[in-house]
C-alpha cells in the first residue's frame, strides 16, 4: 500500500513537472529549453524586425493593486476579458441623446478607466479621442512568466519619491501654454511624439502607434518609431559627444554584452525632459532576444539631482503583424492657428471686460 501510493505520489509529482514544462514551453515569454538567440551576419544577437510594445498594463501600478507586483493566470485572463467587452462597449454606436460632457460616464467608458485611469487623458473631453481610435493592447504584460501589474519594477509600480529641490515633472502642458507655436508640445506640433513612445525610456502603452523597427547594422543599431516616424540612431563602440549639443531622444551610444544590446543615453534636451530630469539624466536600456517570438526590454533611470536612487522597469516586445506605414502627422498644423486664435479672443474679450467695468476709467 505505502508503495503503490509512493509511485502514485512520483507519477503525479512527474505529471506535474511535465505539465508545468509544457505550460514553460507554451509561454512566449520564457525561453524554451536548450534555445539560444540567432545571430546575424555581424555575429551579434539578432534583434531585428518589427515590434510592438502594446499592452493593457499600465506603466504605473493600478491602485487597485496596491504592493501587488503579479497576477495570477486566472487573474490576468479575467481582466484581459473585462477590458474586451468593455472596449467592445466603448466602441458601439454612440446614442445620439448622450451628450459630449456624459460620454465618459457611461458604463463601458467607467470600466475602462477603472482598469487604465490614465485613459482620462485621452477621451472623455471636448477635442479627445474615444477608445474607437486608441490601439492600446488587449493582454496583461507577460514578462518570465509573470503578468505584470505594472510598466515600473519598483517595489509599490510607481516612480520613487523626488529629492527635495528637484524640479518639478512637467507634464504634455499644451493645455495651458498659448503664448506662440512655439511653447505648444512637440508631438502637437509633429516634432517628436507624445509621452515617450520614441525615449528614452521607450515607455510602452501608448494610446496607438506603438510599432517599431529595429535595423542592425557593424556600427549603429536604428529604431524606427511609428509614432511621428521619429528614428533613433545608437552609435556602437562609441564614446558620449562632448560639444554640449543635445540632440532629440539625446546621445545614445551601445554595446553588446552576450546576447544583450546595452544602450546607454545622456545629452537629453530640456524639451524633452523626463519627469522634470534632463541635465544630468542617464538612461541605460538592455535589448535581449529571450524567446522565438519575444525581445525583453529593461530601462534604468538615474538622476542624482532628482532621485536617490536608480529605478526603472521592464516589458516584453512582441512580433509586429505588418510593417510600419507612413505616419502623417498634420493634426497641429490645423488646430494650432484655432488653439492660438482662441487664446488671443479670450485675452480681448477678458481686456474689453476690465475696461468696461465700473471704475475702470
Amino acid at each position: 500500500m505505502i508503495r503503490t501510493t509512493v509511485l502514485a505520489w512520483g507519477a503525479l509529482a512527474c505529471g506535474v513537472l511535465l505539465i508545468a514544462d509544457i505550460a514553460a514551453a507554451q509561454d512566449p515569454s520564457v525561453s524554451p529549453p536548450g534555445w539560444k538567440p540567432a545571430r546575424n551576419a555581424q555575429g551579434q544577437p539578432d534583434l531585428s524586425g518589427h515590434w510592438t510594445n502594446a499592452t493593457m498594463t499600465p506603466i504605473t501600478r493600478n491602485r487597485r493593486h496596491a504592493d501587488k507586483a503579479t497576477l495570477t493566470d486566472v487573474e490576468a485572463r479575467q481582466m484581459e476579458k473585462i477590458w474586451g467587452e468593455a472596449l467592445a462597449a466603448s466602441d458601439a454606436p454612440t446614442d445620439p441623446d448622450v451628450s459630449v460632457e456624459n460620454l465618459k460616464d457611461t458604463a463601458a467608458e467607467k470600466k475602462l478607466l477603472e482598469l487604465r485611469p490614465d485613459f482620462g487623458a485621452a477621451g472623455g473631453d471636448t477635442g479627445g479621442y474615444n477608445s474607437f481610435w486608441l490601439d492600446p493592447g488587449a493582454n496583461v504584460m507577460r514578462v518570465n512568466g509573470q503578468y505584470r501589474t505594472s510598466i515600473l519594477t519598483t517595489p509599490n509600480g510607481l516612480p520613487p519619491a523626488r529629492k527635495a529641490g528637484a524640479p518639478a515633472p512637467v507634464g504634455m502642458g499644451y493645455r495651458d501654454v498659448y503664448d506662440s507655436h512655439e511653447t505648444r508640445n512637440l508631438g502637437e506640433r509633429c516634432i517628436m511624439g507624445f509621452g515617450s513612445n520614441a525615449g528614452p525610456p521607450m515607455l510602452a502603452n501608448g494610446y496607438y502607434n506603438n510599432g517599431y523597427y529595429i535595423l542592425q547594422t557593424p556600427t549603429a543599431v536604428a529604431i524606427q518609431v511609428e509614432m511621428i516616424h521619429e528614428v533613433r540612431n545608437v552609435r556602437l563602440n562609441s564614446r558620449h559627444r562632448t560639444d554640449g549639443v543635445r540632440p532629440w531622444m539625446g546621445d545614445s551610444i551601445g554595446r553588446y554584452e552576450g546576447d544583450t544590446l546595452v544602450v546607454e543615453t545622456t545629452n537629453i534636451p530640456e524639451r524633452q525632459a523626463f519627469m522634470g530630469a534632463w541635465k544630468n539624466l542617464k538612461v541605460t536600456e538592455r535589448f535581449t532576444r529571450v524567446s522565438p517570438s519575444r525581445l525583453n526590454y529593461q530601462f534604468q533611470i538615474e538622476d542624482p539631482d532628482t532621485w536617490a536612487t536608480a529605478w526603472g522597469g521592464e516589458y516584453n516586445f512582441a512580433p509586429m503583424n505588418g510593417v510600419i506605414y507612413e505616419y502623417a502627422c498634420h493634426e497641429g498644423n490645423y488646430s494650432l492657428p484655432g488653439i492660438l486664435g482662441g487664446a488671443r479672443k479670450q485675452e480681448a474679450d477678458a481686456r474689453a471686460a476690465a475696461t468696461s467695468a465700473p471704475g475702470s476709467r
